[in-house]
C-alpha cells in the first residue's frame, strides 16, 4: 500500500516537473527598420523577445536574458536533455521574464543586403570549449569538468540536441554591439527599468545597455562576461580586442575619451595564453554603471577561470560595485562555462543567483 502510495506520488511530481510553471507566454519585435529594396522596402534590426508572465507577479523587477554567441533564446528554456532550464525556476519564484535573440540571428532577422557576413560554430570548437573541456585540457582547470548531461561529444544525444540549437552570429562584434544597442535601448524604453542577465559575449551588451539607459538598469548578473580586457586570450587568434577596455564600441567614461586610444592601458598580470590589462593610473571611471550593482559568477572548469578576475579586476578600478563568484570555492564543483544547463543548473541558480538578485529588490 505504502509502495503503491510512493509510485504515485512521484509520478505527480514527474508530471509537475515536465508541465513546469504556469505562465502566458507572449513575443514582440523591437527595433525594426525599413530599408529600400527596389520599389518597396525591407525590415532590418529588429530583435524578437519572448514574454514569459507568471501566474503570479510576485517580484517588482523583471529579468531580462541576454545569451552568448552561437546561441539564442533557448538556452534559457530548458536543458539539452530536457530538465527544466532558467526560465522556468525563476517563473516559478515570481519573476516577469523577458528573453531575445540577438539581432541579426535566429527569429531575430539576419538581411544579406543590410547585415555584415556570419560566422558558425563548429563542433571541436563546442566539444572543446563547452561540453566536452576534460577531454581536451586547454587550459589547466578544464580537467576538474563533471556537470555536462552526457560525454559532450558528437553522437551523443544530449550533445546533439545541443548542437542543433546553435545558429550562425555574426563575425563583427562591433556591429553586433551597435545593433544590440539600438534594439536593446529601444526594448529597456519599452519595458524597463530590469535586472540584466547575460552570458558570454552578451557580457558586453550588458555593459553597453547600461551605460545607454542607466536609470532602466537596476543591476546586472555576468554570467563569465566576455572578456578580458582589450586582448582575446585562450582561444586563438589571440589578437587585440574590445578596444574600449570591455566593449568594442564607445562607452562613457570620466574623464571623456575621444577615442579607444585615449585609454591608457599597463599589463598587470600573465600566465600562459591571457594578459591582463587594467587601466594606467589615475583610471577613468565607467560614469555610467557606477549606481549599478554587478553579480560576476564563474564556473571552476571553464576557460573563464583563467581571466574573469581581469575582467573584474577592471570593472572596480573603473569604479563599478561587483561581487565575484568562483562557484568551486563555494563548493559547487565541476561546471564549465554552460553551467546555467549543466546538471547542476538549479542548484546554482537557487544557492547563487536568486539569493543576490532579492537583495537588489530589498
Amino acid at each position: 500500500m505504502m509502495l503503491a502510495f510512493l509510485l504515485v506520488t512521484f509520478a505527480c511530481l514527474s508530471r509537475a516537473l515536465q508541465q513546469g510553471t504556469l505562465h502566458r507566454r507572449t513575443y514582440f519585435y523591437v527595433g525594426q527598420t525599413y530599408i529600400a529594396d527596389g520599389n518597396s522596402s525591407i525590415a532590418a534590426d529588429q530583435m524578437y523577445v519572448e514574454h514569459l508572465t507568471p501566474a503570479k507577479i510576485t517580484r517588482p523587477l523583471p529579468l531580462l536574458f541576454i545569451h552568448g554567441q552561437g546561441m539564442t533564446g533557448t538556452n534559457w528554456l530548458n536543458t539539452p536533455d530536457g530538465r527544466p532550464g532558467w526560465a522556468d525556476y525563476f517563473l516559478s519564484k515570481g519573476y516577469e521574464l523577458y528573453i531575445m535573440d540577438q539581432v541579426a540571428r535566429a527569429r531575430s532577422p539576419w538581411q544579406p543586403t543590410v547585415d555584415g557576413p556570419l560566422l558558425a560554430t563548429d563542433t571541436v570548437l563546442v566539444e572543446s570549449i563547452f561540453t566536452a573541456v576534460q577531454r581536451f585540457k586547454l587550459w589547466p582547470q578544464a580537467i576538474l569538468h563533471t556537470q555536462w548531461p552526457g560525454n559532450g561529444s558528437v553522437g551523443d544525444p544530449v550533445f546533439d540536441e545541443f548542437f542543433a540549437s546553435t545558429v550562425p552570429s555574426l563575425s563583427s562584434q562591433a556591429e553586433e554591439g551597435e545593433k544590440m544597442k539600438h534594439a536593446g535601448s529601444l526594448l529597456l524604453d519599452k519595458i524597463g527599468p530590469v535586472i540584466l542577465l547575460t552570458h558570454s559575449q552578451a557580457g558586453q551588451f550588458g555593459w553597453i545597455l547600461a551605460d545607454s539607459r542607466p536609470k532602466q538598469v537596476k543591476a546586472i548578473v555576468a554570467l563569465e562576461p566576455t572578456g578580458p580586457p582589450f586582448m582575446n586570450v585562450i582561444i586563438p587568434p589571440l589578437v587585440p580586442a574590445r578596444a574600449y577596455g570591455l566593449t568594442d564600441i564607445p562607452i562613457t567614461y570620466n574623464p571623456p575619451i575621444t577615442s579607444a586610444s585615449d585609454i591608457a592601458r599597463v599589463v598587470v598580470n600573465q600566465i600562459p595564453g591571457v594578459t591582463c590589462f587594467q587601466q594606467a593610473k589615475p583610471a577613468r571611471k565607467l560614469v555610467n554603471l557606477l549606481d549599478i550593482p554587478v553579480l560576476a559568477v564563474t564556473s571552476e572548469a571553464s576557460y573563464h577561470a583563467q581571466y574573469d578576475n581581469c575582467t573584474v579586476g577592471y570593472l572596480r578600478q573603473a569604479g563599478v560595485s561587483v561581487k565575484h563568484v568562483y562557484l568551486g570555492e563555494i563548493g559547487i564543483h565541476g561546471n564549465a562555462h554552460m553551467f546555467f544547463m549543466e546538471k547542476n543548473n538549479l542548484q546554482i541558480a537557487d544557492e547563487v543567483v536568486e539569493p543576490w538578485i532579492s537583495k537588489i529588490h530589498g
